[in-house]
């Protein structure tokens, strides 16, 4: 028996997983320009930010300093800009922020190592500093001290929700713990503010595949012998396009669950992909005797006579059911047309194709379908129009098969 296969994990494992380092990479090089809220220096004056014992330590000198350490800030001098902020530590031992720009320093250079201990200290001198937080949590997830990241990232998240830096390296802490269902809603609440960020989509995927594989996994580990188990193999064998290895799962399948709606949906699925049109439609029929009202089923089928040059008038029957039920398939008001076609009732097919063109306007066959309908109708200038949208598109599609076909050639020639 062929087991359901596992596909290759995409959850990060262990500390410091190169995989999980590289998918948060992208936010974190850029999270330290919008993480420094403004709890900086320009303010040390202020009561709130110098410890309550160090009311003393904001000397002239350590003003002065703070200044150096600014201007070679602004001059992209940060070893300068560092020794200014350990001059200034040195002098004012007890000044929470000074180590919160020190940490940020080090972070910024990608000195997490450095950046710890600094913003540690900060933190225990002012524990209400969100950024120092923010970054303390961001430096040990780049260290793969996850668990130690992830109650500083839910502090500074608490702080401020709409954090998108923090909450998108939050949702890649938690997947770092496999912690799957919690990043899940880290990463929708993200996207919920940024819907065309495509690499957190990619991320959402890549999660909700890694629950799909845990699910599937566990099928398998409580029967493998199952029709169950034997679909969850066959589909992933057809979404590999191994359509015979589906074959022998689904074939499978059904001999188990003879009666259970799907299963000879799925073979008959099989056998249509492989253009096995009279196998298709005998499972596509005994489908319809168990789940009548199946309309994806009712319309291979009728697809599947079209196919293989049956009786156009049966499966303009199957058809007009299958839209009764499932009107926006717009599949099957395709194969409705090109019946009609076949009928030589071309005006009845014309409404049908318009709606496809409308959902789907760059499938080609519809083109080529309208221009056979306009040009019955006499409507010379409207089937020119068709045909030669359906000549741009077909070549369209023919250049892109080409191209990706270059691309493999290239990449196998350049591959040792």
């Amino acid at each position: 028996m062929v087991k359901p296969k596992t596909l290759k994990s995409t959850r990060p494992t262990g500390n410091g997983d190169p995989e999980r380092c590289n998918q948060g990479r992208a936010y974190l090089k850029n999270a330290v320009k919008v993480l420094i809220y403004g709890v900086c220096l320009a303010v040390i004056v202020t009561a709130p930010l110098v410890a309550q014992s160090s009311g003393n330590e904001v000397t002239p000198a350590v003003q002065r300093l703070y200044a150096e350490a600014k201007a070679a800030e602004q001059q992209g001098n940060a070893a300068t800009a560092i020794a200014k902020y350990r001059a200034m530590i040195r002098l004012a031992p007890h000044l929470a922020p000074a180590y919160n720009n020190l940490g940020m320093l080090y972070f910024n250079e990608h000195a997490y190592a450095k950046a710890v201990p600094v913003l540690e200290k900060g933190l225990r001198l002012n524990a209400n500093m969100p950024t120092a937080t923010a970054m303390l949590g961001l430096s040990y997830f780049e260290l793969g001290e996850n668990h130690r990241a992830k109650p500083l990232l839910e502090k500074a998240l608490h702080a401020n929700p709409t954090d998108d830096n923090i909450q998108i390296s939050l949702a890649h802490v938690l997947l770092s713990l496999g912690e799957n269902q919690e990043a899940i809603e880290h990463l929708n609440s993200y996207l919920h503010r940024n819907p065309k960020d495509q690499e957190a989509w990619y991320v959402l995927g890549k999660t909700y595949l890694q629950l799909s594989e845990d699910a599937l996994a566990k099928v398998n580990e409580i029967n493998p012998n199952s029709y169950v188990a034997h679909e969850v193999a066959g589909e992933i064998d057809e979404s590999m396009k191994n359509y015979d290895g589906a074959l022998v799962e689904f074939k499978k399948a059904v001999s188990l669950a003879p009666q259970q709606p799907g299963t000879h949906l799925r073979l008959g699925n099989i056998y249509w992909e492989m253009g096995k049109w009279q196998s298709a439609q005998q499972q596509f029929r005994t489908e319809l005797t168990i789940a009548p009202t199946d309309c994806i089923a009712r319309w291979k089928l009728a697809d599947s006579i079209l196919q293989g040059n049956g009786s156009n008038d049966e499966a303009l029957k199957e058809l007009n059911q299958s839209i009764s039920s499932c009107p926006n398939l717009m599949q099957a008001r395709v194969d409705r047309a090109r019946a009609l076609i076949k009928l030589n009732r071309q005006n009845e097919a014309l409404p049908d194709l318009q709606l496809a063109e409308k959902s789907s306007p760059d499938e080609p066959s519809i083109h080529f379908l309208l221009a056979s309908v306009y040009r019955a109708e006499g409507q010379t200038v409207k089937a020119r129009q068709e045909l030669h949208t359906y000549g741009e598109l077909q070549r369209q599609a023919s250049a892109a098969v080409a191209e990706r076909a270059n691309e493999e050639i290239t990449a196998k020639s350049e591959s040792h």
